[in-house]
């Protein structure tokens, strides 16, 4: 049937065809059968001035019109952006005058609402020998590839908890900024490298539910007192970064980060509940701290964990001796690699020693690591880096199996008897396993479990959770000794620590140094006496040095002591000289 400006619809121009030669009437019938046959593409047909002569319905579901509404208008006037315009103007007008056909191609063409749809576009002319040429356009939607696309650009750029822009997003944004820098004269690049202080005990004690809760919050806080030239990314768990540009010099900044903290100061209510969040801030400037951006980041976070050590909450600029202390830190922990894979980590062994008698009832295992100059490193230096480094389990399952092995050296000779007590750090407790594990190794050496005892520091058992406490009473119950060692120096419930899976209390030094003439730390350590023998408990004391020390601990009825007066920690090969040295004589 003819439409309002005289054009022929397939249909009509299917039954013309049908006057003309044989071969012309099939590829022209097959053409239509084909367009015909695919409802999920787009199919539109124009005459030689570009107007409309066919309009299939998917056309309709693309862009919007239905057949009526676009037959006899033009292309151009239909779904062609105005910027494109006269380049489909002048391509469909070429192809006829010259035979220069129309590339296939990614277009963003023009919904009747308004909005570009992304296609992919391909052109057929026909009837080009009759002079009645005939355009069709063949579009395939690429919505939902374009769907699929940006949820994937989301994903590699954002996090998905906060939708803050992610690590990635941020270094890439941060070498824009330093490149710009580099081209402006006195321009400001700054990154502030920020971390929620002791997010994991939130995160352990209320769930992880709880704690993403939290996260959003927080970034929702940093986000509202930040600016729009700002920009503030997740680096991922409990860290954040903020990208600062044009910040007035190093005061502005120490505003910022004031201000800041003190949005996080007023807390954060989840569930009805008021959470307390504090972080610590580390910040490294451009040229001066950096020109690249690991160097930015890498010395932002140094700065940042310098923050940590001096006592969190607070806000640190880097300098260059905290890189000193980072490639201090570096070395050391190379060095507890090192000494892990060529098994050079070396136990030494203090006696604890039963003031009733004189017997030595247990000692403690100390661990001895060596830097490459044969120099002994102080374990108050390589513990905290074992644990930043996340060396510490490995570090803990070597003493545990390289106990267990001198215990079974011991077998058999006068200190098979003697306990060997291990030290457990917090990070350790956390595992799961850790439990099973200790009793499966003693268990592969065929020692009783009474053979091997664990100390851990008074923090360290009364923040621990219930998967922790669960992990000593496992031990307890299967007849490991568990100690509270540098017990008073903490924060210890009585209440609390009489539902504790522990065996005895170690009474920290410190309060034997001046217990001779403080009357308060006197006070303090016979009430620590008094509680852990009300309470079942055998009482240790640490750093015994002289003799009237050794009274004074005797007159206060401790049960055990270990110090310099009694033995310095030794190896295990001279155990034995010990021992013969200190057992009466026939």
């Amino acid at each position: 049937m003819p439409d309002k400006l005289g054009a022929k619809s397939p249909r009509s121009s299917a039954r013309k065809e049908q006057r003309s030669p044989h071969s012309l009437k099939n590829s022209e019938q097959k053409f239509y059968e084909l367009i015909e046959s695919m409802p999920m593409v787009a199919v539109q047909g124009y005459d030689k001035q570009r107007r409309v002569i066919y309009w299939n319905d998917a056309s309709r579901l693309i862009y919007g019109y239905t057949r009526e509404e676009a037959e006899g208008r033009l292309l151009e006037d239909l779904i062609i952006p105005d910027h494109m315009r006269e380049g489909v103007i002048d391509a469909h007008q070429n192809w006829l005058d010259n035979n220069v056909s129309i590339p296939a191609q990614e277009l963003d063409l023009q919904h009747k609402d308004g909005h570009l749809v992304p296609v992919f576009s391909s052109h057929v002319m026909i009837k080009q020998d009759t002079g009645e040429c005939e355009m069709f356009c063949i579009d395939i939607s690429l919505q939902e590839q374009k769907k699929a696309k940006e949820k994937l650009h989301w994903m590699a750029n954002f996090d998905d908890l906060t939708e803050l822009p992610n690590r990635r997003l941020m270094e890439l944004e941060l070498e824009v900024r330093i490149e710009e820098a580099k081209r402006r004269p006195n321009s400001e690049v700054a990154v502030v490298f920020i971390d929620l202080d002791n997010f994991k005990i939130i995160n352990d004690t209320l769930g992880h539910h709880y704690g993403d809760e939290l996260i959003c919050a927080v970034a929702e806080s940093l986000k509202a007192e930040t600016r729009s030239s700002d920009l503030i990314s997740r680096f991922g768990g409990d860290e954040f970064v903020l990208l600062l540009v044009d910040y007035h010099g190093i005061e502005g900044i120490a505003e910022l980060c004031h201000r800041l903290n003190k949005a996080l100061d007023r807390g954060f209510k989840i569930d009805g509940l008021l959470y307390q969040v504090t972080a610590s801030f580390g910040i490294s400037l451009f040229p001066n701290d950096g020109e690249t951006v690991s160097e930015l980041l890498g010395n932002a976070d140094a700065a940042m964990y310098q923050a940590k050590d001096k006592g969190k909450n607070s806000v640190c600029f880097y300098t260059s001796d905290i890189n000193d202390r980072l490639h201090h830190y570096q070395k050391i922990a190379m060095t507890l690699h090192n000494a892990l894979s060529d098994d050079t980590l070396q136990l030494y062994f203090q006696p604890q020693i039963d003031l009733n008698d004189g017997h030595i009832l247990s000692c403690e295992a100390l661990l001895r690591c060596s830097d490459n100059n044969s120099q002994p490193i102080p374990p108050d230096v390589f513990i905290p880096v074992a644990e930043k480094s996340g060396l510490i389990n490995r570090i803990g399952n070597w003493v545990i199996e390289a106990a267990c092995q001198q215990l079974v050296a011991w077998k058999g000779t006068a200190l098979e008897n003697v306990r060997i007590d291990i030290n457990l750090s917090g990070k350790q407790l956390t595992n799961p396993n850790l439990a099973e594990q200790i009793l499966k190794t003693l268990h592969q050496h065929e020692l009783r479990p009474s053979q091997l005892g664990v100390e851990l520091t008074e923090n360290e058992v009364i923040g621990g959770d219930n998967v922790q406490i669960g992990q000593l009473e496992t031990l307890k119950n299967a007849g490991v000794h568990i100690s509270i060692d540098d017990f008073g120096t903490g924060y210890s419930s009585l209440v609390y620590l009489s539902k504790l899976p522990v065996c005895s209390l170690k009474i920290d030094r410190s309060f034997l140094v001046h217990a001779m003439e403080n009357e308060s730390d006197m006070a303090i350590m016979k009430a620590i006496i008094n509680v852990g023998h009300s309470l079942g408990l055998t009482v240790v004391v640490e750093g015994v040095e002289t003799i009237e020390q050794d009274k004074l601990v005797k007159s206060l009825g401790c049960d055990l002591a270990q110090g310099y007066l009694y033995a310095r920690p030794m190896p295990a090969d001279k155990m034995p000289e010990y021992l013969y040295d200190i057992l009466p004589k026939p």
